[in-house]
C-alpha cells in the first residue's frame, strides 16, 4: 500500500500564501523564521525542516495532510446538513470516518479519498423491511475476511446512526426510523452504495 511519501513542495506554500494574501514577510513572521527561508521554500532551494511542518500548516490554514499532499480541501457544508455527511475508510485497518462534509483525512500515513456513494450494483442490492418504528437491512453477501460489508448507515437531516458489521455476521441491522432520508452501505471491494428510504 502507498503511504504518504511526497513532502511539502514549493507550489503549495507560494500558492496557498498567496491565497490568503500573505506576503513571504509575513508568513515567515508567523512561524518565526527568515523571509529568505520562505523565498528559498516557494522557488524550490530549500525545504522546512520537519519541525516546522505543523506550525506552517497552521499559518496557512490548513491540515498537515493537505500540505503534505498539496490537495486542499474546503467544507462547502458549513450549515452542517447531515445529508451530506461524507465517509472516509482506510484501507490499511479499516477505520470508519464520519464528516459533515468534505476535509482532509488521513490514516496509517495514507491521506484518504472521500467515498462517493453509488446506486446498488448488481449482487448489492440490500433489502428494506418496516418492522414495527424500525427499518430491517439486510444483503445476502458474502462475509468473509476478504470480502465484507464494512458498515451500514441511517442518515436524515439531522441525524447519522452507522453500524459497523464484521467478517463472519450476518449482513444486517436494524435502525429507528427517524425520517426520510438514505441507507448507504460499504462493500470492502466495490464501494459505497446508498438508497433513499
Amino acid at each position: 500500500m502507498d503511504r504518504m511519501n511526497s513532502y511539502v513542495t514549493a507550489d503549495t506554500i507560494r500558492r496557498r500564501r498567496e491565497e490568503i494574501g500573505y506576503t513571504q514577510k509575513q508568513l515567515a513572521d508567523q512561524i518565526m523564521v527568515s523571509d529568505k527561508a520562505v523565498s528559498k521554500w516557494e522557488t524550490g532551494r530549500g525545504l522546512p525542516d520537519i519541525s516546522l511542518i505543523e506550525p506552517l500548516a497552521q499559518a496557512l490554514r490548513v491540515s498537515v495532510a493537505e500540505l503534505l499532499c498539496g490537495q486542499l480541501m474546503e467544507n462547502r457544508n458549513r450549515a452542517a446538513n447531515m445529508r451530506r455527511s461524507c465517509f472516509y475508510v482506510c484501507p490499511v485497518c479499516g477505520n470508519i470516518i464520519h464528516a459533515v462534509g468534505k476535509g482532509s483525512f488521513s490514516c496509517c500515513g495514507i491521506l484518504l479519498p472521500v467515498l462517493e456513494a453509488e446506486p446498488a450494483a448488481p449482487g448489492h442490492e440490500i433489502q428494506v423491511e418496516v418492522i414495527e418504528t424500525d427499518y430491517f437491512v439486510s444483503l445476502p453477501h458474502p462475509m468473509e475476511r476478504s470480502h465484507y460489508i464494512s458498515f451500514f448507515a441511517y442518515v436524515t437531516q439531522d441525524t447519522v446512526v452507522l453500524r459497523k458489521l464484521y467478517p463472519e455476521q450476518d449482513a444486517q441491522t436494524r435502525f429507528p426510523i427517524a425520517g426520510p432520508g438514505v441507507i448507504l452501505w460499504y462493500c470492502n471491494r466495490h464501494g459505497l452504495f446508498q438508497t433513499r428510504v
